[in-house]
């Protein structure tokens, strides 16, 4: 019996371990700051693809907020210059998600070319976002915001587009904070790029259920090796996938030669598209997504394992 329960002990042990190394590679891996200039390294072969991956017409402004929270310390906000002036106008919002250990400081050059594109785009700096709570807390901060008649942003949210976007543990916080919460029906619209495996999440406890999502889609991941044998697998995108509503709009995609901790910046450009799309109406952008000659169908060069639903 004693020998039985040094057994389990020592196998307990390995299994901690396992995870701890796997937080450790997690976290290594999205945590190499992102240069300014990453939109001229990054090699595209569709048309719309290299429009997107540019910058956008907007100037771009951002200011940096104390939380006040317990979960973590500070907001960042991203936003088209032109929003200072006095106007109607109104800008559809994306909220960013954490990876494990990364904040808003080591990618915020993402944040920057998103809002060149016409959104307001906010972050926090939490480090573990599994469960969804740190952005549901982003999403009533920004929300509260367009009431606050003191704040530049004072009815200038299209609070009728609010998308969301996150990588590796960010996708599982993406997917919690649209479906577990009182105001997960504000957003309108998900992006996720490598998400952790569903097999993967649950031994690190970072559970999700991606049939409770009832909004557009668009999942991604690599073909590097760390993405296809460990993180975020073929199989699981395809179980995510075919385990979503079958009434909503779906897309999922892999970025070929591309592993996970570059896939930020080398999916950005359909990222963009895809809230282009789904946020804005925009006809242009579209065309990367939906009709028999979508370009995401189309560009072989870099994209593989499109399956695409209810994009007409």
């Amino acid at each position: 019996m004693k020998k039985f329960i040094k057994i389990i002990l020592i196998m307990l042990l390995i299994i901690f371990l396992l995870i701890c190394i796997l937080l450790m590679m997690l976290k290594y891996l999205a945590s190499k700051p992102i240069s300014s200039e990453y939109f001229n390294k990054v090699i595209t072969s569709g048309v719309l693809e290299n429009k997107y991956t540019g910058y956008g017409e907007y100037t771009v402004n951002s200011l940096e907020v104390d939380s006040n929270e317990e979960l973590f310390n500070k907001y960042k906000i991203w936003y088209p210059e032109e929003l200072e002036e006095k106007s109607d106008k109104k800008y559809p919002v994306v909220l960013f998600v954490n990876g494990t250990g990364v904040p808003y400081s080591k990618y915020g050059a993402t944040f920057e070319h998103l809002a060149s594109w016409g959104f307001i785009v906010i972050g926090n700096d939490d480090a573990s976002t599994a469960t969804g709570e740190s952005s549901s807390i982003t999403l009533n901060y920004i929300l509260s915001l367009n009431n606050n008649k003191e704040s530049i942003f004072y009815n200038k949210l299209d609070i009728e587009n609010v998308g969301i976007s996150g990588h590796s543990q960010g996708g599982v916080g993406a997917i919690n904070a649209v479906t577990n919460f009182e105001n997960s029906n504000i957003f309108t619209s998900i992006y996720t790029a490598s998400t952790t495996s569903l097999e993967l999440a649950n031994a690190l406890q970072w559970d999700y259920d991606v049939s409770k999502i009832r909004i557009p889609y668009f999942m991604v991941a690599g073909t590097g090796k760390i993405d296809s044998e460990t993180i975020a697998p073929l199989e699981s995108l395809i179980k995510n996938y075919e385990n979503l509503n079958e009434d909503i709009k779906a897309i999922m995609a892999r970025r070929k030669n591309v592993d996970h901790g570059d896939m930020l910046i080398y999916a950005d450009s359909y990222m963009t598209s895809w809230f282009r799309y789904t946020l804005m109406n925009d006809k242009e952008a579209s065309k990367v997504f939906c009709g028999d000659s979508s370009e995401i169908v189309q560009n072989t060069d870099i994209w593989q394992d499109v399956r695409i639903r209810n994009l007409d």
